[in-house]
């Protein structure tokens, strides 16, 4: 089976509410807690993609369809990204993984392929290293860009466009074990260093809402898949991921993997 995860938030502390500090709520007796940025063997970033490559000069649009899209999901994927299956059709899984391509390397998210992302292909950066002194196995989230990666054994393993949380307070009455109940929390993805805990395979049901494969790592904050991912935060705490992304990260990443959250999104 697949592993789910859930979202997370800071407390906001409401008369007559319950003060949430994540998506979801760890089950009892489950640990989790924050690790020394700098533990373990030191990792060493991955070298540059430096093969000589000839990026077609069509420009795409959402919808597009043929060679050139085929040649963009193969060279995406080679980078690290996930564009979903290799079918020659532009939509919204490929969309996330150039989204999550053009932010890396500098160029304002469209979905509009044109030169100046076909020159990125050809001469692509790699993302920025959170923690240089970080274990060779880790999870980075960069709230400034919204991207989050993985290295495994100091190999750049994936790249990924996520939506962390959006900052602003809430309040949200739902039913939740059996009772109506009210939460309230600030939406925020705290930064620091934590590791992985426990997951969920498949949806998740959480007093927030639907998580798909969630994999927590502070709290009731996690990684997880959903149906939504915008390019502004717009989780409650949590990390959304794409579909395809949740769907694969549980074989990449353990239990125990340090994830290091850094940085601030500025709109």
């Amino acid at each position: 089976m697949k592993a789910r995860r859930l979202p997370g938030a800071l407390a906001l502390l409401t008369a007559g509410a319950v003060a949430l500090t994540g998506c979801g709520a760890a089950p009892a007796g489950a640990a989790y807690q924050a690790i020394p940025a700098a533990a373990g063997a030191l990792a060493e970033p991955p070298s540059a993609v430096t093969a000589a490559v000839t990026a077609p000069t069509k420009k795409l649009k959402l919808g597009a369809k043929g060679k050139a899209v085929v040649w963009m999901q193969k060279r995406l994927r080679e980078l690290g990204y996930r564009p979903g299956r290799i079918d020659g059709r532009y939509g919204g899984t490929t969309l996330a993984a150039v989204w999550a391509f053009q932010k890396v390397n500098g160029i304002t998210p469209t979905s509009t392929i044109g030169a100046t992302t076909w020159r990125a292909l050809e001469r692509p950066r790699l993302p920025k290293v959170l923690a240089a002194n970080g274990r060779k196995t880790r999870a980075e989230v960069n709230l400034t860009s919204q991207i989050m990666t993985l290295y495994v054994n100091g190999e750049l393993k994936l790249i990924s466009h996520m939506s962390s949380g959006s900052g602003v307070p809430y309040c949200e009455t739902t039913v939740w074990q059996g009772k109506e109940q009210r939460f309230c929390g600030s939406a925020t993805t705290p930064t620091g260093t934590f590791k992985t805990t426990w997951r969920r395979d498949g949806w998740h049901k959480s007093y927030l809402g639907e998580l798909y494969n969630p994999i927590f790592f502070n709290g009731g904050i996690a990684f997880h898949g959903a149906l939504s991912v915008p390019l502004h935060p717009a989780s409650h705490g949590c990390v959304r991921l794409p579909m395809n992304v949740a769907e694969e990260l549980p074989g990449l990443l353990g239990t125990g993997v340090p994830v290091h959250v850094r940085g601030k999104f500025r709109r």
